[in-house]
């Protein structure tokens, strides 16, 4: 895997397209702009059938340019680097650096693409994606870009660390609603890679990360606290925070628009039928027992166990210390 490393230091695990993913995607691409390309051209010449040779030629040309030039742009800088044959192939176009193309970039390659692709019939473009180390050709080498693979296998995507005991839902309180997601990115892929950076840029890179964080919530970052264990418990509260949301919308979803269709309430935990602070009408229950209380016979209830994000972790597991 060739990784791109950005200006500030920071490795990306991106994984750059090979010729064939490249050619499958392309084929697709050149197969829905081609048949796209017939329709117009079909249909100006039924709607040009009066107009002069010179007239008719202006439109093929204006033709030619619109749909097999000016299409292929317009998709690839609206969609962010990725046309019909890239989404299905699992492949976008970035910058160098990583990051999203614009429309300068899509222009470049687009106007190379005519020559290297429809010109020589894909002959140059191969020649170019074989020689280069990361399979690019003439227009990416022009534009500054690079066709990446998106879908890598989830057993080799690097896991955030989890944050020091001493600081888990510290910041419970935090508004991170204004945080973009830019911001989240950046500090996601600092904490999966702050191992393999130079320690002086690693502290450096997390204060100015840890900096601009405190910025978007309106709360200065706590004195004493190191900057990587201050990101990594934000993203941790973060990451709780989306959790309990999808919960809470499963939850809903399965009761039901305000639990409509269950007579005594949706099913609990034990499938008895009936909510909390409700008369269990189950088997074995007791007339005027209370809802908690369990049935005679029954075993008593197992003491509650702690939830698991709030258990100790050993400072090693984390690779943050606490403070002397």
């Amino acid at each position: 895997m060739n990784e791109l490393v950005t200006g500030d230091a920071v490795v990306l695990g991106l994984r750059p397209a090979k010729l064939p993913s490249r050619a499958l995607a392309l084929s697709i691409d050149l197969f829905v702009v081609g048949t796209a390309f017939v329709l117009v051209s079909v249909g100006l010449a039924v709607a040009s059938a009066g107009l002069d040779a010179a007239a008719f030629a202006a439109v093929s040309v204006a033709t030619f340019l619109l749909v097999l030039v000016g299409a292929p742009i317009a998709v690839e800088t609206l969609s962010h680097g990725r046309s019909l044959g890239k989404l299905a192939c699992g492949l976008r176009v970035v910058r160098d650096d990583g990051g999203p193309i614009r429309f300068r970039h899509a222009l470049v390659r687009g106007a190379m693409g005519v020559v290297e692709i429809l010109m020589t019939l894909g002959v140059v473009a191969s020649i170019a994606s074989l020689v280069s180390a990361r399979g690019r050709r003439l227009g990416d080498v022009f534009a500054g870009t690079l066709v990446v693979r998106e879908r890598l296998p989830a057993g080799r995507s690097a896991s955030v660390p989890p944050p020091p005991p001493w600081l888990v839902g510290r910041f419970a309180g935090l508004d991170l609603s204004a945080v973009p997601d830019e911001l989240w990115l950046a500090v996601r892929q600092y904490l999966t890679r702050m191992h393999q950076l130079d320690a002086d840029v690693g502290r450096a890179m997390a204060g100015r990360l840890a900096g601009e964080l405190a910025g978007w919530t309106g709360v200065p970052a706590p004195g004493g606290v190191p900057a990587a264990a201050y990101l990594a418990a934000v993203v941790n509260e973060r990451q709780a925070r989306d959790a309990h949301r999808m919960l809470a919308a499963s939850r809903s979803s399965a009761d039901g628009p305000g639990g409509a269709g269950w007579p005594m309430g949706p099913p609990g935990p034990t499938g008895d039928g009936a909510r909390v602070g409700e008369r269990p009408w189950g088997p074995g229950a007791v007339p005027g027992a209370p809802a908690h209380a369990p049935a005679p016979g029954a075993p008593a209830a197992a003491p509650a166990v702690p939830a698991a994000g709030r258990d100790p972790v050993p400072p090693a597991a984390t690779g943050f210390a606490p403070p002397a």
